[in-house]
């Protein structure tokens, strides 16, 4: 049975480069996961503006050896906990584990994560918002209909340089605060 979506629908968002800081020598463990400054109340506010907060992550640390299971999980009961002291929540995270010699279907851009979250919500993708700083989260999200959201943090500037005409109906904000900010107020 589908789970039941808040009233405004369901907005998907990457982690590393959106909500925290990322590293070029990855995120490995709950002390080095920083959250960007206004993410968490960002995701706070989509919450409280009736969306359904889940987040879909390219997680390849976990193949190559570099954490594993119990760190991510601990750095996702920091996340959730700051989440929760602002009074908001994060329902769902999915992660692929897999490196990107692979060949899963799970790791962005292809869109087996964005796929779970529809199976899991029993809703169409279609306009959904999906929040990245990478053209992989970009084109995962155009793949299945939904509506990609770049952010100038993380990876974003470097995206943003890079963006094609394929992708040029994509919305670009500075951070998860302001994209939210825009979400909230339609």
């Amino acid at each position: 049975m589908a789970r039941r979506l808040a009233d405004r629908g369901l907005v998907i968002l990457d982690r590393d480069g959106v909500i925290n800081r990322d590293s070029r020598q990855f995120v490995k463990s709950a002390d080095e996961w920083i959250p960007l400054r206004g993410s968490i109340r960002a995701i706070a506010d989509l919450g409280n503006a009736g969306y359904t907060v889940a987040i879909a992550s390219n997680q390849s640390g976990l193949a190559r050896g570099l954490l594993d299971r119990n760190a991510l999980r601990a750095m996702h009961r920091k996340l959730r906990a700051l989440v929760s002291a602002q009074g908001g929540h994060i329902d769902r995270i999915v992660v692929c584990p897999h490196g990107p010699k692979d060949g899963c279907e799970c790791r962005k851009p292809k869109p087996g994560l964005l796929l779970r979250l529809g199976r899991y919500y029993g809703t169409d993708l279609n306009a959904v918002p999906v929040i990245g700083d990478s053209l992989r989260d970009l084109e995962a999200a155009d793949s299945v209909g939904a509506r990609p959201i770049l952010v100038r943090t993380g990876n974003g500037r470097k995206t943003e340089a890079a963006l094609g005409d394929g992708l040029a109906k994509t919305e670009v904000y500075d951070d998860l605060a302001a994209a939210a900010a825009a979400l909230v107020n339609r």
